[in-house]
């Protein structure tokens, strides 16, 4: 996250104000509700756990048990049988 001055790109009533709260800390700003990016989205993790997912279901569905699983994506048989039976 990069520091940005206050002075630069507030408004001087709305500055005055803040500084009744805060003197010369750094202050935490963050987004909107509707606007965070959820878990993984910049990172790739999400797509990556979505994509690994969708290959355990699928050779659970060619015939691989769930310990073959487990030993092939280094997961537990419980981790494994939680991807195969919950919800895609």
């Amino acid at each position: 996250m990069k520091y940005v001055n206050a002075d630069i790109v507030l408004p001087e009533k709305l500055l005055k104000e803040i500084q009744k709260y805060m003197h010369g800390g750094m202050l935490y700003v963050p987004k909107p509700e509707g606007q965070r990016a959820k878990w993984g989205e910049h990172s790739g993790g999400r797509t990556y756990l979505s994509n690994r997912n969708k290959e355990i279901r699928k050779q659970y569905s060619s015939g691989l048990t769930t310990q073959e699983l487990a030993e092939q994506f280094c997961l537990s048989c419980d981790s494994i049988k939680k991807i195969v039976y919950g919800k895609k």
